[in-house]
C-alpha cells in the first residue's frame, strides 16, 4: 500500500447525484461503502466534505446577508453532510468520530489535533466538519490545513472528472488530462486545482495531491492500490513526502496565526 494516512476531500455537491439539492442516499453509500473498503486495507482514512448541496457561503452576499454569517451558514451545511457521513459509515459498521471546527458538544467532538491523530491511529475513520472554524476560508483549506496538522501522505481529491485538464473538458472537447504535474506548473498555466490558500499550503509543505474521479465505484480502492489515475499534483519526483513529517513554515504559512492557537491538549 503506497499511503499509510490520507485526508479525502469530497465536494457537497457530489453528494446530491441526480438531485438539484440535499443528500442523496444512493450517492452517500457508495461513498460510505468506499471508505469501508479501503479502511479495512488499514489506510488510516481522514475526510473533509464540503456544504455547497446545502449552502455555500460566499452566496450570502448576493443575497444581502453578512459574508461572515453566511461562512458561518456554510460551516453548519458541512456538518450535516459529516454527520450523515457518520451514519452512513456506522451503518456498514465502521467506527468513526466527527471532529468539528465549531464547538457543537451534543453532535461531534471538538477539533483537538492531538485526539484527532490518536483516533486514526487507533482504526476510526476520522471526519472534520465545519471548516477550520473561521470565515473566509473553503473546506478545501481546511482540507489542506488538516492533512498537514495530522501528518497525512497524500490529499485525494475526490470530484467529478477523473483528473486535471489542459482546459474544462466538458466545454472543450480537446483538453487533455494531465497524469502528473508540478505545483509551480499549475500556477504558471493558472490551473483550478484549489483554491490559492489551500494550494499554498500543500506547496509549501509538499504535500501531494491527487485529484481523481470519486464517482466511478471502486475508483478509491485502485488509486491506493496503485493503479495509475486521476492527475497527482507534487513538487516533482517524488510523490509522497518520503517520510518526512510537514513543516509549516512560520515565514510563509497563510494560516500561521491560526495554526499556532491550535489545542495540543490529549
Amino acid at each position: 500500500m503506497k499511503y499509510h494516512r490520507i485526508l479525502l476531500k469530497l465536494s457537497g455537491e457530489a453528494l446530491m447525484g441526480q438531485q438539484q439539492y440535499g443528500i442523496d442516499a444512493e450517492r452517500l453509500m457508495q461513498y460510505a461503502s468506499e471508505i469501508k473498503s479501503v479502511a479495512a486495507t488499514g489506510v488510516q482514512v481522514a475526510v473533509v466534505i464540503g456544504g455547497g448541496n446545502i449552502y455555500r457561503g460566499v452566496e450570502a452576499e448576493a443575497f444581502g446577508l453578512d459574508r461572515v454569517q453566511g461562512d458561518y451558514m456554510g460551516m453548519l451545511a458541512t456538518v450535516i453532510n459529516s454527520m450523515a457521513l457518520q451514519s452512513a459509515l456506522e451503518k456498514l459498521e465502521v467506527s468513526t468520530r466527527l471532529l468539528s471546527g465549531l464547538t457543537i458538544q451534543r453532535v461531534c467532538e471538538p477539533y483537538i489535533r492531538r485526539r484527532a491523530v490518536r483516533h486514526l491511529e487507533k482504526g476510526r475513520v476520522v471526519i472534520f466538519g465545519a471548516g477550520i472554524g473561521s470565515p473566509y476560508f473553503t473546506t478545501d483549506s481546511a482540507a489542506s490545513l488538516r492533512a498537514i496538522e495530522i501528518e497525512a501522505d497524500v490529499v485525494l481529491k475526490g470530484t467529478r472528472v477523473d483528473g486535471i485538464y489542459t482546459a474544462d473538458p466538458e466545454k472543450d472537447p480537446t483538453a487533455t488530462r494531465y497524469n502528473e504535474i508540478t505545483f509551480d506548473e499549475v500556477l504558471k498555466k493558472n490551473l483550478n486545482v484549489m483554491d490559492m490558500t489551500a494550494f499554498t499550503l500543500c506547496k509549501e509543505n509538499n504535500l501531494p495531491i491527487i485529484v481523481f474521479d470519486m464517482n466511478t465505484p471502486g475508483n478509491l480502492q485502485r488509486l491506493l492500490d496503485g493503479e495509475s489515475m486521476g492527475t497527482l499534483v507534487s513538487r516533482g519526483g517524488d510523490g509522497p513526502r518520503d517520510g518526512r513529517k510537514p513543516v509549516l513554515d512560520p515565514k510563509r504559512s497563510l494560516l500561521q496565526p491560526l495554526v499556532g492557537n491550535q489545542p495540543e491538549q490529549a
